[in-house]
């Protein structure tokens, strides 16, 4: 049972040799989407689809990071972090996916790695963060198995090239939205709505995180990873029909991608969640599970709240192409707590739930690294000048401390990332969410340190000094 006790204003206590980050996406701050030689991403698309994106906002201009880097890395460093998460955008560095590589691409990201390694924070890269070439998904995108081998050739380019520096790689990002907001819901970039194309999805996106990790060995890569989502998934009651959909839905949030990479199989429940699949898929290829689930070094988790599933009646199936995601179950969000402004519900306790869980149900699940928690509040700049993001604060403070607690209760938690650095460009939602600890305001993209931002730097302080560590 989850707490939302509230902890007295003390910093928790992590172990020596915990790493403290922070992180954002290379879409939702870079801007410059037109500038030296990057070529277009599904999200230019989507954000130019009418209706797609709140306001009809795009990341264009973002926060303007392509130029303002250095300043980004200056609060990096004053923050004390050891290191940042960013990633790296494909269509800036292959801007068709394949063919000619961007020199000036590379030469970015170069130079950002090595600033960050000046300034004393180790940089930790995600090569997908959602942003795929248009001229890769106007031949199929991740549907084809295509898609995954020009992926493992862009992984292992820039792993030639950066490899020695960065120290830290991570192949995707939350996978499941890729496949399932993107192709199954049309939420996200590419913004459609398919059953079997969504499956599809869902698998070529570990097929190309398998051979990217094939190239990044290959390459010297030091200490290589993935990014996942998972949810915990609570019944609204316990009916056996809400526990039913538990079940289903956990197939789609976590058994699709825990399976293959950590247990060597594919979901055990598939068939009754799914009802496309009536025989083995034909994308499905031999050796697929053995490539898929090669030994990886870490695992990052993406944590901000839990999730409650009831049953719901199923729509009436298209037979041409049945949507995947629909699975007679209805997400909602418990109301007895605080909610951010994304309408998530604030659970702490609900952490521990999640890794303990995961730790039990996968025994060979590596070392686990928290590569994004945070929370959207409505910051708003008082007249000292200053953002008193006291909600946020509380968030961070109760997060961590549960963090803490579930480390010293054996779960293997080696860092933690904080989302984000700076508020950014919040996909659908366009610009009407903040999750930074740095404020920016997006007519003059200036940067303003929250109260949020001066307590992680005081927690981290504080951590160095307590073991008696520099950065």
């Amino acid at each position: 049972m989850t707490t939302t006790t509230p902890r007295p204003r003390t910093f928790p206590r992590f172990p020596a040799g915990f790493r403290f980050g922070a992180a954002t996406a290379a879409y939702q701050i870079e801007g410059a989407h037109a500038e030296d030689g990057r070529g277009p991403s599904i999200w230019d698309t989507y954000c130019r689809t009418p209706g797609k994106v709140a306001e009809g906002a795009t990341g264009d201009v973002a926060c303007d990071h392509y130029h303002r880097w250095p300043e980004d890395i200056g609060l990096l460093r004053d923050l004390g972090v050891d290191s940042y998460r960013f990633s790296i955008a494909w269509p800036r560095v292959r801007p068709l996916g394949d063919g000619p590589l961007n020199p000036a691409g590379l030469d970015f990201y170069e130079r950002l790695v090595d600033a960050l390694l000046e300034a004393g924070v180790s940089p930790s890269a995600t090569l997908y963060h959602w942003d795929l070439p248009q001229a890769l998904e106007d031949r199929g995108g991740w549907r084809v198995r295509e898609t995954a081998e020009r992926f493992a050739e862009y992984a292992g380019t820039v792993a030639e090239r950066l490899g020695d520096r960065v120290e830290r790689w991570m192949t995707l990002n939350e996978p499941y939205c890729s496949a399932f907001l993107g192709y199954g819901l049309g939420r996200h970039a590419p913004g459609v709505r398919e059953g079997r194309g969504a499956l599809a999805a869902a698998h070529h996106l570990l097929v190309g995180h398998g051979l990217a990790v094939r190239a990044l060995r290959a390459a010297g890569a030091r200490e290589i990873g993935i990014t996942l989502n998972p949810d915990l998934l609570l019944p609204a009651t316990d009916s056996p029909a809400d526990i039913a959909a538990v079940r289903r839905a956990r197939t789609v949030h976590n058994d699709v991608w825990l399976d293959p990479l950590f247990a060597g199989r594919y979901p055990l429940h598939e068939r009754e969640t799914w009802e496309t699949l009536a025989e083995d898929p034909p994308y499905r290829l031999d050796g697929d599970l053995e490539l898929i689930g090669a030994p990886l070094d870490f695992v990052g988790i993406n944590y901000y709240r839990p999730v409650t599933v009831r049953d719901a009646p199923r729509n009436e199936p298209d037979p041409a192409a049945r949507t995947a995601v629909d699975i007679g179950a209805a997400e909602s969000w418990r109301t007895d707590v605080r909610h951010t402004t994304m309408g998530w519900p604030v659970v702490p306790g609900a952490l521990t739930d999640l890794l303990t869980g995961l730790s039990r149900d996968y025994p060979g699940l590596p070392p686990i690294f928290i590569t994004e928690n945070g929370s959207s509040e409505a910051d708003e700049v008082s007249a000292d000048g200053a953002v008193h993001d006291e909600e946020r604060v509380a968030y961070l403070h109760d997060h961590l401390h549960t963090l803490a607690d579930t480390i010293a209760a054996g779960v293997d938690v080696r860092g933690y990332f904080v989302w984000s650095l700076l508020d950014n460009f919040e996909w659908a939602f366009g610009y009407d969410r903040r999750f930074g600890v740095v404020r920016v305001d997006y007519d003059t993209l200036e940067r303003t340190p929250k109260d949020s931002y001066h307590w992680y730097r005081k927690l981290i302080a504080e951590h160095r000094a307590a073991h008696g560590s520099a950065r």
